[in-house]
């Protein structure tokens, strides 16, 4: 297990409840923020443009990092240097003018938007979700009803929440049967093993990875994405900018994305070429673990190469009406200005 992800999860999963009233804060005390003006130039005279990251680098970010590597930003006139988010999220950032994009997911932005955030969602990474609950196959755990009596290993989310109490009632079952506890901070495979929880939510193209092949942990999974007659498909991670970034500087953007969109697509074509992009970025990570997970998010980053980053108001506005079953938003929230393919390469 890598624990700066795990703790991305936690992290990320936890914040969806308060970061829009952290937003509206930090966005009314740091208005003057990095991208409000002109960009500024670096030594070479190319156009700084700063990615914060979800949190630590990995394969979801392999495009970007393939992008750089190869001087697809660099010929498009732009210096991309990517941060880490530290305590914030990167959409905090991102609304207080800190950074030019952001690395988001779909459960952050919607509810920020409904909250009057300049903020907007430019790519998708990928088109569909690849999590889901992951139990031991000695557990039995096949179908989403078969939850209940067992204990859901958690992060104190009402995403969560309604997402397992959907799934199981669609299946029959009774939600209010399945128990939660914290999950905290050990190894998932741990945390499994000694039955501190029965199920727990992993990202397939690390966490199930990790558990699966290199761990060798025999596993049962509800995946999310084999479930959309019970809930909805939606987009995480994606990149997000501000409406400061889309007024002062759109053709940066334009340039930014077509660099990015072919750094996902040589993934795609090449996902050796993405690990080792990836690992000259952030050494420390698991090369084995890089490789397989460039490997299986090398047919998943979109559905048709070409289409790469491109949303669907489709999955804007399901999943909405889902966050607004769960009152996590308003019933009233429009979704329309939360996203936008204007600035992908043939965009609309």
């Amino acid at each position: 297990m890598n624990p700066t992800h795990h703790r991305t999860r936690r992290r990320q999963r936890r914040s969806l409840t308060i970061v829009a009233t952290a937003l509206v804060v930090l966005t009314a005390t740091s208005a003057c923020g990095s991208s409000s003006g002109g960009a500024a130039t670096s030594k070479d005279g190319l156009r700084k443009l700063q990615v914060v990251l979800d949190w630590t680098p990995n394969t979801n970010h392999s495009g970007m990092y393939l992008a750089r590597a190869k001087g697809w930003y660099r010929k498009a006139g732009l210096d991309v240097s990517f941060v880490e988010p530290g305590d914030s999220s990167s959409l905090q950032l991102l609304a207080a003018g800190k950074a030019d994009v952001a690395v988001s997911v779909q459960e952050e932005v919607i509810p920020a938007r409904a909250q009057g955030l300049p903020v907007q969602s430019v790519a998708a990474v990928m088109p569909h979700n690849t999590s889901g609950l992951v139990s031991l196959a000695s557990d039995g755990i096949r179908r989403p009803r078969d939850l209940e009596g067992k204990t859901y290993g958690g992060y104190g989310g009402q995403l969560e929440k309604a997402l397992v109490d959907r799934l199981v009632a669609c299946d029959g079952g009774d939600p209010e049967k399945v128990k939660t506890v914290d999950v905290g901070e050990a190894d998932y495979r741990v945390g499994l093993q000694r039955d501190t929880y029965d199920v727990v939510w992993i990202f397939d193209g690390w966490d199930g990875i990790r558990l699966n092949q290199i761990d060798k942990v025999k596993t049962n999974e509800l995946a999310f994405i084999d479930h959309t007659d019970c809930i909805p498909d939606w987009y995480t991670p994606l990149l997000a900018t501000s409406e400061r970034m889309e007024a002062s500087r759109p053709e940066d953007l334009k340039a930014f994305l077509a660099a990015t969109a072919r750094g996902y697509q040589t993934a795609m074509a090449d996902p050796s070429a993405a690990t080792v992009a990836l690992m000259a970025a952030a050494p420390d990570l698991d090369r084995d673990l890089v490789t397989r997970s460039a490997r299986y998010l090398a047919t998943r980053y979109a559905d048709d190469p070409a289409d790469w980053g491109r949303q669907r108001a489709e999955v804007w506005t399901s999943f909405a009406r889902f966050l607004a079953k769960a009152d996590m938003v308003d019933a009233k929230v429009d979704v329309s200005d939360a996203w936008t393919n204007r600035y992908l390469p043939k965009g609309t």
